[in-house]
């Protein structure tokens, strides 16, 4: 994916809502490896929750993204907490970074989206021998108030052999991961998506979500006005009495130890 659409709208909106799955990737990788003292990656970091995580955790931390407003961000966000990371622009799939230079490497919502021989290769060239992956997958749900309006005003997406969400089924995880990585576990989870109307949560969609954003952005006015009301009509059904938005989202943690 370009940086181009990442810029989009307003990541940041993003990052807040996610945030709490970035804490608990970083929490889960320290808890298998320890943190403290060691040096850790964050591909295709975003403004760098996870990133920042770390290295409040005491690792040595280098966080690189594709998109340079995202890493100018984040250089902002680590700032304003005082913790030191090495920011850095670049493609997760080709970082240009030393060969196994990291003793581990943490993703929140980001490596899922790069094509994954290439990212898979990537993440075995620059980890240490025994160093862990971690990262964290969108696992398919049967009703996804973000995305089946899309299907159902566009169609499906053009099929172009791997989706962000096919990290979450444990059988493609395992598989892609089998030939450099041992003892990969999976620690599912539910993420809470929260907004205080659906004015809110529309506007999450067609101003902030960058993916939301660009496909807006390459409709044209009719298009783009169908696919307002798909949003509108499938947030409708996930609004409360107290006029708030609320439903979850199905994740898992992916670890994994280098071969």
């Amino acid at each position: 994916m370009s940086s181009t659409l990442w810029s989009a709208g307003r990541y940041e909106a993003v990052a807040q809502q996610i945030a709490p799955i970035a804490e608990q990737v970083v929490a889960t990788l320290d808890a298998k490896s320890g943190l403290a003292g060691s040096t850790v990656v964050d591909l295709a970091c975003g403004t760098g929750s996870a990133a920042i995580a770390a290295a409040r955790k005491g690792a040595t931390v280098t966080a690189l993204d594709i998109t340079p407003e995202l890493v100018a961000l984040g250089e902002q966000k680590a700032d304003a907490v005082g913790v030191s990371v090495d920011w850095r622009t670049g493609d997760a799939s080709d970082t240009g970074l030393p060969a196994g230079s990291f003793d581990a490497a943490v993703s929140n919502m980001g490596i899922i989206f790069v094509e994954p021989g290439s990212q898979v290769a990537e993440l075995a060239r620059l980890l240490k021998s025994g160093g862990v992956l971690a990262f964290s997958s969108w696992v398919r749900d049967s009703v996804n108030p973000f995305f089946d309006p899309i299907v159902a005003t566009l169609g499906a997406p053009p099929a172009r052999g791997y989706s962000p969400d096919q990290w979450g089924d444990q059988a493609v995880a395992g598989q892609r991961l089998a030939a450099d990585f041992d003892e990969v576990s999976f620690q599912l989870g539910k993420h809470p998506w929260r907004f205080e109307s659906q004015a809110a949560a529309l506007a999450f969609v067609t101003d902030e979500s960058p993916m939301h954003v660009d496909i807006f952005s390459r409709l044209d006015a009719d298009k783009s006005a169908a696919l307002r009301t798909a949003f509108s009509d499938a947030l409708e059904t996930q609004t409360g009495a107290d006029g708030s938005v609320a439903f979850d989202a199905s994740y898992v943690v992916v670890t994994a130890r280098r071969r």
